[in-house]
């Protein structure tokens, strides 16, 4: 294998056909040194949420395509799952979706909400898009818009 060749891009290739043919969309993708091997962790949904069958399905397909393709030249696990309550947001479309539900998003600089308050943290309820900004209505009542370029991490977040 090329030593060019993204390992997570080239994953993602793979994947994809999997995942069109079954209704499911890849939320993640982390790919980790553990020790003397790696780990493969794909993070799938589809609306109503994902399964076990799903995740076992995506796994068994993905595994013989991984095989066969041998992109991977160390050894690795393969996990696959589901995102969880606290399922990460990357596309803009993810913060159209996910509108009403509350999010944490984290900046890489300070921004200010319509307050004028700088934070890197803004934690409240999904506005979705206007352009590529995300609307997001803080918990403390005012609203920040915040450039979808600017996020560094951005995830639902569960309430208790």
């Amino acid at each position: 294998m090329a030593a060019s060749v993204d390992i997570p891009q080239r994953i993602t290739e793979l994947a994809q056909p999997i995942l069109d043919s079954l209704g499911l969309e890849l939320v993640d993708l982390e790919f980790r040194a553990a020790g003397r091997s790696h780990v493969l962790c794909l993070y799938i949904d589809k609306p109503g949420g994902v399964n076990l069958d799903d995740c076992a399905e995506v796994s068994r397909e993905l595994s013989l395509v991984l095989d066969v393709e041998d992109c991977i030249p160390d050894r690795y696990s393969l996990e696959v799952s589901s995102p969880g309550l606290e399922r990460p947001l990357k596309r803009l479309e993810d913060f159209v979706r996910f509108s009403g539900r509350l999010a944490q998003i984290k900046t890489a600089e300070l921004l200010q909400d319509e307050q004028g308050n700088k934070r890197k943290t803004f934690l409240g309820t999904l506005q979705g898009v206007e352009g590529e900004l995300v609307l997001l209505q803080l918990k403390e009542g005012q609203q920040a818009r915040i450039p979808l370029d600017k996020i560094a991490k951005a995830h639902l977040a569960f309430e208790f």
